[in-house]
């Protein structure tokens, strides 16, 4: 069985960590999940030691002790230097004769599409687009932050939100409702005790995304000043989508445009639609589509690319993972 493993495909986000070892034929041989990947955080050593549990584990469960092809979609592998030192630490591992990292956007297009061909936006806790096509050109942001232009995700929705419910209660804005919405979240009479409570930390400070749905949820009953904050996130989600299909020259082309991560999967209808109608106008011939479907199946597929595999390997890989 160890002749047969071709790819080891591991996705790792900020929070947990899915790993699948699959065979020549595209056969599944084992899954494993492990804990989240935080490089930044931890250091690179100690965050590839935490990919390595996972990999042990299915490397075990699946009979072999290395693979032809690593294909590493990774959280927080933002710039090609970044990549680079990862798949330097993943190759000491011996876990493959050899080995790719991409970020984890790259995991969620490739799931996405029947082809390495197309653009993908991820909203999740942060924002960040890519994209690609078979010859091999991506496009790509660096995604870090407001320092590299980025504004988005659901941390960057839930202190919006805070500052306008804010300047609301004392008087500097206009009004809105986020001002009585936001605290009576968490039991609260006030966005000034709101305010106490997370900075003192009484409230833990990652209960600060509880934020975002209720922005929505306050969007959804006609506040003003929500309903703005949704627009300007579908109003991003379309720049980069546009940007990355021009860099590509894939803006006269039908093109699918992959929407993922947590925000922009959740169904919230002022969004959907916007982001439709604005990509309408402004990338005619894009094909969104929300994607579902795990994105540990699209590094596997970026590795069965990247061995040659046929269309029936990939058929029976996705056919494995089907949601």
């Amino acid at each position: 069985m160890g002749l047969t493993a071709r790819v080891l495909a591991i996705d790792a986000g900020n929070s947990k960590t899915d790993v699948a070892v699959v065979a020549a034929d595209g056969e599944v041989l084992a899954t494993a999940r492990g804990g989240g990947f935080r490089p930044p955080a931890v250091g690179v050593g100690p965050a590839v030691d935490a990919l390595a549990d996972a990999v042990t584990r299915a490397y075990a469960a699946a009979g072999v002790t290395s693979v032809t092809h690593v294909s590493a979609c990774l959280a927080n592998a933002d710039l090609p230097v970044e990549e680079e030192q990862l798949a330097a630490a993943l190759h000491a591992r011996g876990w493959g004769e050899t080995v790719e990292v991409r970020n984890d956007t790259f995991a969620i297009l490739r799931a996405g599409v029947a082809e390495p061909r197309g653009v993908a936006v991820v909203c999740g806790a942060g924002i960040n687009c890519v994209g690609m096509r078979p010859d091999g050109r991506t496009a790509r942001f660096p995604a870090l932050g407001r320092i590299s232009g980025d504004w988005g995700g659901g941390w960057a929705l839930a202190e919006e939100a805070m500052w306008h419910a804010a300047r609301a209660e004392d008087g500097r804005g206009p009004a809105t409702a986020l001002a009585h919405t936001l605290p009576a979240h968490f039991g609260l009479d006030t966005v000034y005790a709101l305010i106490e409570s997370l900075h003192l930390e009484r409230l833990p400070p990652a209960r600060r995304h509880e934020l975002t749905p209720v922005l929505f949820a306050t969007a959804s009953g006609g506040d003003a000043v929500a309903r703005t904050l949704v627009d300007r996130l579908a109003a991003e989600v379309v720049g980069m989508a546009t940007v990355a299909l021009t860099r590509l020259d894939l803006l006269e082309e039908e093109t699918p445009v992959l929407l993922g991560g947590g925000v922009l999967t959740a169904g919230h209808p002022q969004l959907d639609e916007t982001i439709t109608a604005l990509l309408t106008a402004e990338a005619p011939k894009a094909v969104p589509q929300v994607v579902r479907q795990p994105p540990v199946l699209g590094a596997a597929l970026l590795g069965l690319d990247r061995v040659g595999a046929g269309p029936e390997p990939q058929n029976r890989v996705r056919s494995h993972f089907k949601t």
